[in-house]
């Protein structure tokens, strides 16, 4: 009977790698199609991850606390039905960096291969594994989803340890701990939510670097080990500024229409809808419509090649509880209304906020846009999301004294201005088509129509 490898899905653009918390089946099992075999967790969601096929389980490659890098095999499923067609890794639609040669060779074999060849789709790993396992005190492990949900409510260590999981031995899930928070049991230990001061040796190896550079303490300075998830970003980060020549260009935009027409229609968009109308899905609304005119900013590279993807699917820097940020996607947002924009982007921007965001609502976005207006800032030079080639920033919408300009004469107006800037790879994003989809953005949103109807 042909047997295939159940690999460590690919659980976001930035996530690297997943720590299995529980398997659900065991060697010698039954298991049918779409059946959870185990859970896993990332510092951003939990998740079960399902059979592909109808088989019985005949090896379980890792144990559990286990941190596994995306793309490895993580059991072997023996099934009499054919391998399932999947996509290729480096698809149209949905592309990983490859990754480099060294790191290839770098990478450890985790576990010899069966005596029979056993067909998966390999998916490219864009950073080392981390060999060690996470999140545990004492005997008991917490995931690195439950230590953040932690740390946002100030749940002491103490507290945490005395908290009945219902997971497997013991473990605490995601539902226990908010279900202990909403009981009114934690109480804030009155130390400040932020990660463990440690030593210099940290337990959780973080991502490679170039040469470090020795930083100078003194008596009063303490040393803050970032969490994972703060290790993902910083790696994502460093990673982008190193693939990508970054070159950000800037336009004033004069919204005074857009203001006014939220202004007037908000409350019945409310009463009809049920949703509240923001700034975001207008603006994603004019991005999609520049996206079309000039479709080469919605692209990623492959090599020497170009990939120009069929779909538009903006991603939308959200802000978490914890403070870090994360990029929901709405996919296809090309074939959405404005009030299709509206609800998404309120659903997935209240999820992301509360860490219920499912794994594929975190990929294959094509254009970011993030809202440093938000904090109160008027511009921003975004780090473009790899392996996209363009990010938005939007600033905040200010009132400003213009020059309006009529066929009776020019006069001087107070305007609702705000600024747009636009980061793009210069390798194959040049100024003239940077600048020419960020001008014509802007041109979208100055002709809003103030007369619109619901």
């Amino acid at each position: 009977m042909p047997k295939i490898e159940l690999i460590m899905p690919r659980m976001g653009e930035s996530i690297m790698e997943a720590t299995i918390l529980s398997w659900m089946k065991q060697v010698g099992d039954d298991v049918s199609a779409d059946e959870t075999i185990l859970e896993i967790a990332t510092d951003k969601v939990d998740s079960e991850i399902p059979s592909p096929v109808d088989g019985k389980i005949v090896e379980l490659l890792y144990a559990e606390n286990d941190v596994v890098e995306v793309g490895k095999a993580i059991a072997i499923i023996e099934t009499d039905q054919a391998a399932p067609s999947l996509p290729p890794a480096a698809s149209s639609e949905q592309q990983a960096p490859a990754a480099s040669p060294a790191s290839e060779a770098a990478a450890p074999t985790e576990t010899a291969a069966p005596a029979e060849a056993v067909p998966h789709v390999p998916i490219p790993s864009t950073a080392n594994a981390a060999e060690t396992k996470i999140g545990i005190t004492g005997d008991r492990f917490y995931s690195p989803l439950v230590r953040n949900i932690a740390q946002q409510h100030q749940v002491s260590q103490a507290q945490l340890d005395a908290i009945a999981g219902t997971g497997a031995n013991g473990r605490v899930t995601k539902r226990d701990i908010l279900q202990y928070i909403e009981s009114g049991q934690a109480q804030p230990s009155g130390i400040p939510a932020a990660p463990t001061v440690q030593t210099v040796s940290s337990s959780i190896s973080a991502p490679a670097s170039p040469t470090p550079v020795s930083a100078s303490l003194s008596g009063g300075d303490e040393i803050i080990e970032m969490d994972r998830m703060r290790q993902l970003i910083a790696n994502h980060m460093v990673k982008s500024k190193q693939t990508s020549p970054h070159v950000t260009s800037f336009v004033e935009v004069d919204v005074t229409p857009i203001v006014n027409w939220r202004n007037k229609i908000k409350s019945s968009f409310q009463q009809k809808y049920g949703q509240k109308i923001t700034y975001t899905p207008i603006i994603i609304e004019s991005v999609i419509k520049a996206i079309h005119d000039f479709p080469m900013v919605n692209i990623s590279v492959d090599g020497n090649k170009i990939i120009k993807k069929k779909n538009i699917n903006i991603g939308m820097a959200t802000a978490m509880n914890s403070g870090n940020l994360i990029v929901p996607v709405i996919k296809q947002a090309d074939r959405q209304s404005l009030l299709g924009l509206t609800q998404q982007v309120n659903d997935l921007a209240d999820r992301a906020r509360n860490n219920k965001l499912k794994p594929e609502e975190i990929q294959d976005g094509t254009f970011t846009i993030t809202n440093v207006g938000t904090f109160g800032n008027v511009m921003g030079t975004p780090i473009i999301n790899q392996p996209q080639v363009a990010i938005m920033a939007v600033g905040a919408i200010r009132k400003k004294p213009a020059v309006i300009e009529t066929p009776q004469g020019d006069f001087i107006g107070i305007r609702h201005m705000m600024f747009l800037s636009l980061s793009y790879d210069h390798r194959v994003v040049d100024g003239f088509l940077g600048g020419s989809f960020l001008k014509r953005t802007a041109e979208y949103l100055e002709s809003f129509d103030e007369g619109r109807s619901l």
